[in-house]
């Protein structure tokens, strides 16, 4: 081994000007007369492709009585259609060698994908049409049961028997009035699932599962004019449909409030101070994301120091800014060592808030996230699938799949003073959403 001269190449490689460049991702972007999008993206470099499709709804377009119902619909996709048969789905695919199955629901969009050899594309679009186009032929209520009983297990799995998962309904409840579609959880809650009906499901199939609501990537070794072809055979013959109108909620008047929690899983106690905050990619939305990580970086924001390193008084603290569609949640979440004293950790808190809400932060606290951001973009690129999902997630919420620059730009160009102000119109301690999570035998907060 030569280990100087592999260390200059290194030094030269890093150094030159091709490092210095956003990734850049080819695609083409059109849409068929039924009004479904397609975004085509070809990397022959292996002989995979990812076939990734969003429906652009979420749990955020669900209504009063109704939630859960965005990921009920994604489990009965999975359930089977007219031609692909019942509980086919998963069965096909393992055997053309399928690497990555899936689906997810968020309160934005649910999307479905699979990762296959190529040379099965056809399937894999095969297997996307039946279902968009021929799902309610086999649906039934002993299908339905069936997938709100996996649904609920999830839930219990997931949230009712998990430490600290039981504050998020306390907490969304606090931030959101009844009848806002983020006050509850993607979720859902367990007596509207088991009221749902098979009318209620094709309902909501009829509304939001037609082309002109949903887009197709696809992603990696594949000719561009066959697989056009192919998308027009397996999708083209689909009615023209009309697009779900979008009903923009804005977010509530923040009511400052807090609220306990006992918790039966919980071994320590926790407390999340949120605010309303921006939506996703929305002006406010990189200032903030900063914000939070120069507060609860693991092992170097001001809150992690104080708290964790310093008094000892927690043994995690984290911050986050979330965008949704509508608007976001800005959240600073402390677990308290056993013997800690909330008030003084909440001091610690609203000192560093006050701080971040006065004074800029400094270049390197800056820098660092432009950094994280640009190692994460690079990152999130080299799945065939995580690519499909960046191209999607740009053209739902900004229209153009090739946005990756004007995103990290957002990063690169943010100044401290817009960083600080920003902060301090959002982030108002007196403001606070509160929500403290107790062990159940401790007895309350202390």
């Amino acid at each position: 081994m030569r280990p100087f001269l592999a260390t200059a190449a290194l030094v030269a490689a890093l150094s030159s000007p091709a490092f210095a460049d956003d990734p850049k991702l080819e695609f083409e972007k059109y849409k068929l007369p039924n009004g479904l999008e397609v975004i085509l993206s070809r990397d022959n470099t292996v002989p995979l492709v990812a076939v990734n499709v969003w429906y652009h709804v979420g749990s955020g377009d669900e209504v009063v009585g109704r939630s859960g119902f965005a990921h009920l619909f994604e489990h009965m996709m999975f359930q089977g259609s007219k031609n692909v048969g019942s509980d086919q789905h998963f069965k096909i695919l393992r055997q053309i060698g399928a690497s990555e199955v899936n689906g997810t629901t968020n309160p934005d969009r649910t999307n479905y994908y699979e990762v296959v050899p190529s040379n099965y594309l056809e399937t894999a679009l095969w297997l996307e049409s039946d279902r968009m186009s021929h799902m309610l032929d086999l649906l039934d209520r002993k299908a339905l049961d069936n997938q709100i009983d996996v649904v609920r297990n999830e839930r219990r799995q997931n949230y009712d028997n998990r430490p600290y998962r039981k504050a998020l309904f306390a907490l969304y409840a606090a931030m959101y009035p009844e009848g806002h579609p983020y006050r509850y959880l993607t979720i859902g809650k367990h007596e509207d699932l088991t009221a749902a009906s098979v009318d209620d499901v094709k309902n909501f199939f009829k509304t939001w599962y037609v082309p002109s609501n949903a887009t197709i990537a696809i992603v990696g070794d594949f000719d561009v004019a066959a697989t056009k072809k192919l998308v027009d055979k397996w999708f083209g013959t689909m009615p023209t449909s009309t697009k779900p109108v979008e009903k923009k909620v804005p977010a509530p008047a923040q009511k400052p409030t807090t609220v306990s929690v006992e918790d039966s899983f919980a071994k320590q106690r926790q407390v999340t101070y949120v605010w309303h905050s921006p939506a996703n990619y929305a002006d406010g939305d990189a200032e903030l994301s900063i914000a939070a990580d120069a507060l609860a970086g693991e092992g170097y924001g001001r809150l992690y120091k104080r708290l964790v390193l310093d008094k000892q008084l927690a043994t995690s603290v984290s911050a986050s800014q979330d965008g949704s569609t509508f608007s976001g949640t800005f959240d600073v979440t402390v677990t308290l060592r056993s013997e800690a004293d909330m008030d003084e950790v909440k001091k610690i808190v609203m000192e560093e808030i006050a701080k971040v809400a006065a004074e800029n932060l400094t270049d390197r606290e800056v820098k660092r996230v432009v950094a994280d951001a640009e190692a994460s973009a690079i990152y999130r690129l080299q799945g065939l699938n995580a690519r499909a999902n960046a191209l999607q997630g740009y053209n739902h919420y900004l229209g153009d799949p090739g946005k990756l620059t004007w995103d990290l730009d957002r990063y690169r160009n943010a100044k401290a003073d817009k960083i600080r102000a920003t902060f301090a119109k959002y982030v108002v301690p007196a403001n606070a959403v509160t929500v403290v999570t107790n062990p159940a035998s401790s007895g309350g907060a202390k």
